[in-house]
C-alpha cells in the first residue's frame, strides 16, 4: 500500500508539473509577443515605447531574462507558494487567490453535494418505481440535462425566481439566498452525468445473479437495492464523481460571471481578458491540484466499496 501511495504521489507530482509547464509554454507558442503580451496586461503599448523605455519595462518585469530563466524562477516560486505579481492588478497572485477562492469553495461543495443528492436519487428511482410512464420520464431526464448548457439553465431561474416571483436575489454576494441560484445552476450539469451512469450501473447489477439469489431469499426490493445492488453500482459513478470536480474551476467561470460573484472562476475570466499570465497559471495549477486530489481520495475509496479490488501493490503482496 505504501508503494501504491507513493507511485499516486509521483504521478501527482508529475501532473502538477506537466500543467504548470504546458501553461508556461503556451504563452511562448502564442501568435503574438510574449513581452508585448504581459507589458499589454499592465497597460503598457510597446509601440509607444522607446527603447529605453521598451527595456526598463522588460527589467521591471523580470522579462529581459532568458526565457529558462524564468521558468525556473516561476517554478521555484510556486513550490514554495508564491506565484508572481498580477501584471493587471499589481497585487500578488497569492493574495488575489486567497482573498476569492473561499467563496468558489462554498460554491462548489455545496453544487458537488447537491448534485450527488440529485443524481443518485433519480438514479435510485429509476431502478425502483414500477409505474412505467415514470420510469420512462426518470431514465430520459438526465440526458435532456446533460444537453442543457449551464448558461440557459442560470438564465432561466434568474428569469423565473429573480425577475417573475422575486424570491431570490439575481446576483451578487451576501447571505445563503444568493448562492441558491448558483448552486443550482452548478449542480444540474454534475447531476444529469451522474444520474446515467449510475442508473446504466443500477440496471446492469441488478440483473446479477447475486441479486437474484438476494431476493430468493425473501429480502424486499428496497433491502436488495440499498444493500447489494447500489455499493457495486456505485463504482463506476465514484469515477465520474472525480472527473466532475475536476471540471468545477470550467463550470464557476460560468455561474460567478453569470451571477456576478467574486471567486476564483470569475477571476480566471478577468485574467484571461486582461492577459494575466501569472493569474491564469496560477489558477491552471490550483485546478489540476484539486482535481488530483480527488481522484486520489476515489482511487482509494474503491476497496472500501468493494474489497475484491485489489491495486497492483496488494497483488504482489498476495
Amino acid at each position: 500500500m505504501i508503494r501504491y501511495l507513493a507511485g499516486r504521489i509521483a504521478q501527482a507530482v508529475g501532473v502538477l508539473w506537466a500543467a504548470f509547464t504546458v501553461t508556461f509554454v503556451v504563452l511562448y507558442l502564442l501568435p503574438s509577443d510574449p513581452v508585448s503580451i504581459q507589458l499589454g496586461a499592465a497597460g503598457i503599448e510597446t509601440d509607444s515605447l522607446t527603447p529605453a523605455q521598451l527595456t526598463a519595462a522588460k527589467a521591471k518585469y523580470g522579462l529581459d531574462r532568458p526565457v529558462l530563466d524564468q521558468y525556473f524562477s516561476s517554478l521555484t516560486g510556486a513550490l514554495h507558494g508564491d506565484f508572481g505579481t498580477s501584471i493587471a492588478k499589481q497585487a500578488p497572485v497569492s493574495q488575489l487567490i486567497a482573498e476569492r477562492i473561499g467563496g468558489t469553495l462554498t460554491l462548489s461543495l455545496l453544487a458537488g453535494v447537491l448534485a450527488v443528492l440529485l443524481g443518485t436519487t433519480i438514479a435510485y428511482l429509476a431502478a425502483f418505481v414500477r409505474i412505467r410512464p415514470l420510469r420512462v420520464l426518470l431514465d430520459r431526464a438526465p440526458a435532456i440535462g446533460v444537453a442543457v448548457p449551464s448558461f440557459l439553465v442560470g438564465l432561466v431561474l434568474i428569469q423565473y425566481f429573480s425577475f417573475d416571483l422575486g424570491w431570490l436575489p439575481s446576483s451578487g454576494s451576501g447571505n445563503w439566498k444568493y448562492l441558491v441560484l448558483p448552486v443550482i445552476t452548478m449542480s444540474l450539469p454534475g447531476a444529469a452525468q451522474l444520474a446515467q451512469v449510475l442508473g446504466r450501473s443500477f440496471q446492469e447489477t441488478l440483473r446479477e445473479p447475486y441479486i437474484v439469489t438476494a431476493r430468493a431469499k425473501g429480502l424486499s426490493r428496497a433491502t436488495v437495492q440499498l444493500r447489494h445492488a447500489f455499493r457495486n453500482a456505485a463504482l463506476p459513478a465514484l469515477t465520474i464523481i472525480g472527473v466532475l470536480v475536476g471540471l468545477t474551476v470550467t463550470s464557476a467561470i460560468v455561474v460567478e460571471t453569470m451571477f456576478n460573484r467574486n471567486g476564483i472562476g470569475r477571476l480566471a475570466q478577468e485574467s484571461v481578458l486582461a492577459k494575466d499570465v501569472p493569474v491564469v497559471q496560477a489558477i491552471v495549477v490550483i485546478a489540476a491540484a484539486g482535481f488530483v486530489l480527488i481522484n486520489l481520495i476515489v482511487d482509494l475509496l474503491y476497496p472500501l466499496l468493494d474489497p475484491r479490488i485489489a491495486h497492483p501493490a496488494h497483488a504482489e503482496v498476495n
